[in-house]
């Protein structure tokens, strides 16, 4: 019997299944009154709009987007919460985002070599489950390798959207290694970028010329004149 612990915070379940995107009925008469933001302390089964976060200024909120009508929160915003690792995450709006529940795809596309282990969506093969929700579902099965507990991260300086410390990310930059995005065609129509779908492209910086003296190489030689008597 897998434990609560185990499984996640006690508010991931209520933020999948939450109800998103629609009017506030206290503040429906109001501008900005569709409700996107959930407060992950109060735990409840409807999301907030802009004007209810009064009440919530102390608390813990992510604001959850949609993309293709499927609701999707920013990776730099849950990665503060949960361990988001084996989930494939994409580049939206210049943005890196997760699905919070499954996008079942009944026939994956030609040459997919790896899917979903929950609903079958094709992924890159360096992932296990295309959202939350499938995570959540392989947590459940007794997967004693999967969690979302945050581990303690003792690097100096970290990046929200990265478990790369900025400091090493730097250092890297001075090699001369440099990745490519590609275009993932999905199959609803959407285009996503996935950096773990970069390729490595190396390039060599030719060596330094040696410095040459035009000057010296345009100067005659002069008439040779003879030491004195």
């Amino acid at each position: 019997m897998v434990s609560q612990d185990e499984i996640g915070p006690a508010w991931l379940k209520p933020l999948l299944k939450a109800n998103y995107f629609h009017t506030c009925t206290i503040h429906g008469d109001s501008n900005k009154s569709e409700c996107n933001m959930y407060c992950l302390d109060c735990m409840g089964s409807n999301a907030l709009c802009s004007y209810c976060l009064t009440n919530h200024k102390h608390h813990r909120l992510v604001q959850i987007r949609r993309s293709s009508y499927h609701n999707v929160v920013r990776v730099n915003e849950i990665q503060r919460y949960l361990d988001i690792s084996c989930i494939q995450t994409y580049i939206i709006n210049s943005a890196k985002i997760v699905f919070l529940n499954e996008r079942p795809q009944p026939r994956p596309g030609k040459g997919v070599t790896n899917t979903c282990e929950i609903c079958g969506r094709s992924l890159l093969d360096s992932f296990r489950f295309c959202s939350l929700g499938c995570k959540l579902n392989g947590i459940r099965r007794g997967d004693e390798e999967l969690t979302f507990t945050l581990k303690a991260r003792t690097n100096e300086y970290w990046d929200d959207e990265s478990s790369t410390p900025k400091k090493k990310q730097r250092r890297d930059e001075k090699v001369t290694f440099g990745f490519r995005h590609l275009n993932i065609e999905e199959g609803d129509g959407d285009t996503y970028k996935s950096e773990e779908a970069a390729m490595m492209i190396y390039s060599m910086s030719p060596d330094t010329p040696p410095i040459y003296n035009h000057n010296n190489s345009n100067r005659r030689k002069g008439i040779p004149h003879r030491a004195p008597f």
